[in-house]
């Protein structure tokens, strides 16, 4: 229910809230200097926007709570309600939870220091992960200012079938990129797959067998500097702030390199490995992304840990992202990983961030079972859906002359695709 502002800017909302939240928006503002109502407006404005999982509030014993809103706000705050099957007391729960971790109190700012750290993940291999981690990576480095005239004329050559899928308005997309930046980062992208996929495709040559790699820095066996191994990309549209750590044919045996350090080595914690090679270079990054092989083993544990929540870290900052295909083999190599996940999150009483799924070279003319699939990506309870990217040249086009596909082609709906999901991902 709603009632006039006295200067018809605002209007009172009567609504509810837990008294913890209640309690620790209020001294947040108080600490940041801001008004509560403002608060409240950009968590729901954010809220709304917001296209990662965000974990369900307990509001048990909520109790009045009626901030003042922009005309026409909490209507606009219902319906995303509704669309997303959640009660109005939660969602404002939801919201107020995603402000207080976007906006830390002043004594928690120092998480700013580490870099965002997403781990692209799936067993099965073939469902795009690379093609992923790439994208993203260099929607992260790109001029801002390109990336985000690209996405104005996406945004406005949205289909109503491309809408329907998705379930938002060109308003709702506009709204998102009002509210965020993708672009200009400082990025490392970690090809971690012995394929070495991500390398070839940039025409970057693969770390030979002998050579110090990430593997010899992972086992404390290095004896050089990390940073001469990565090549940075020499292309004027990202700046020379996309960075690639190659792959390196070592990588293939990497999994029993660490069993047998563990064995040999007093204190070595393989799980602790990948974080031990890049934290000394990670203040030289805004984010590193992690390209998984389709593997479940140690290296896997490596790379999960890595993307833990650090502390005083907001949650869904940093994480994994789940790379699928709309078919019943991705589903099965899905619930592997994540019993791999939440096996690790329970041994070492780690807080392992879900950033999304993103289905991948999907296409409705495949029938049922490609359309069924989607439905059942999209009513998992505890994920959601980034992005469903179609199976388009532009990609293939972009891997056969070895470029990125930012450049080769920044106005194809893939490459905007990425940029959303960079975007999803960030927030």
């Amino acid at each position: 229910m709603a009632s006039p502002y006295p200067d018809g800017d605002r209007e009172k909302v009567a609504s509810k809230l837990p008294p913890a939240l209640q309690r620790e928006l209020k001294i947040r503002c108080a600490e940041l200097g801001l008004d509560i109502q403002d608060a409240v407006e950009a968590g729901i404005i954010a809220w709304r926007a917001s296209v990662r999982p965000i974990p369900e509030i307990d509001t048990a014993g909520a109790k009045s709570f009626s901030p003042w809103l922009p005309p026409g706000l909490y209507d606009d705050f219902k319906v995303t309600c509704s669309d997303r099957t959640v009660s109005f007391t939660q969602g404002l729960a939801q919201s107020i939870r995603l402000w207080l971790d976007e906006n830390l109190s002043p004594k928690d700012a120092a998480q700013s220091a580490d870099p965002v750290r997403i781990v692209d993940a799936n067993q099965k291999g073939g469902v795009g992960k690379t093609t992923v981690s790439l994208g993203i990576g260099e929607a992260y480095a790109e001029d801002p200012e390109a990336g985000r005239e690209a996405l104005t004329r996406f945004i406005d050559s949205l289909s109503y079938n491309d809408l329907k899928r998705v379930g938002k308005t060109k308003a709702n997309f506009q709204e998102q990129l009002a509210q965020l930046t993708v672009g200009g980062k400082r990025v490392l992208v970690v090809d971690y797959d012995p394929q070495s996929h991500l390398s070839d495709q940039l025409n970057i040559a693969q770390i030979p067998p002998g050579g110090e790699s990430l593997v010899s820095h992972m086992v404390g066996e290095a004896e050089g500097d990390l940073r001469d191994l990565i090549v940075t990309v020499d292309d004027p549209r990202f700046g020379r702030r996309l960075d690639i750590l190659p792959g390196a044919f070592d990588g293939f045996v990497l999994d029993s390199r660490l069993a047998l350090t563990a064995a040999q080595s007093r204190g070595f914690q393989k799980e602790v490995a990948l974080e031990r090679a890049l934290r000394p270079i990670e203040t030289d990054y805004d984010v590193i992304i992690i390209d998984c092989p389709p593997s479940l083993g140690l290296a896997m544990d490596a790379a999960l840990y890595y993307a833990r929540r650090r502390r005083n870290e907001r949650p869904g900052r940093s994480g994994v992202l789940i790379p699928v295909q709309a078919e019943d083999s991705s589903a099965t190599a899905y619930n592997m990983l994540v019993d791999q996940i939440e096996d690790l999150r329970k041994d070492l009483g780690l807080d392992i961030d879900y950033l999304g799924l993103v289905v991948n070279q999907y296409d409705a003319r495949r029938g049922y079972v490609a359309t069924s699939s989607l439905d059942q990506w999209n009513s998992l309870a505890d994920q959601r859906v980034l992005a469903v990217m179609d199976d388009l040249k532009e990609q293939r086009e972009a891997v056969r002359l070895k470029q990125p596909l930012l450049s080769y082609a920044p106005d194809s709906k893939q490459a905007n695709t990425m940029r959303m999901i960079a975007m999803g991902a960030a927030l």
